[in-house]
């Protein structure tokens, strides 16, 4: 059974898709964006600022569907710059402290949407 996972502590989604989804034990995530969610307003000028954004997003997500960091299996990073990869490792790494750390891929992408700077998705395992 697929269940929605919805909450108002990140962006809704802005298109045809959910912020995440709950399958058995496991949550699937959107591509969470640097977006304030109470203004909807991109937040940071640099990887760094917005790195934080999107994982605070992420958060949330992974909060309301039953996972947290911690149970996190996979992550699929997009930066727009692969210059960026140190700095956005610098935020990642103090979000994703505990071990094993997740599978991970991360890639550059022309353009994300609304120009941002990065974008992650995630695969998590729900607490039991």
């Amino acid at each position: 059974m697929l269940t929605q996972i919805n909450t108002t502590d990140a962006p809704g989604a802005i298109g045809p898709y959910s912020q995440g989804i709950r399958c058995c034990d496991m949550l699937f995530t959107s591509g969470q964006l640097p977006m304030d969610p109470k203004t909807g307003e991109i937040v940071g000028d640099n990887v760094t600022a917005q790195a934080h954004m999107v994982l605070k997003n992420l958060e949330a997500i992974l909060k309301e569907g039953g996972a947290d960091f911690g149970t996190v299996m996979k992550t699929t990073c997009f930066l727009h710059d692969m210059a960026d990869f140190a700095a956005f490792n610098e935020v990642y790494a103090s979000y994703f402290t505990s071990d094993p750390k997740p599978a991970r891929s991360c890639i550059a992408a022309k353009t994300l949407p609304r120009n941002v700077l990065c974008e992650i998705e995630a695969v998590a395992c729900v607490k039991k």
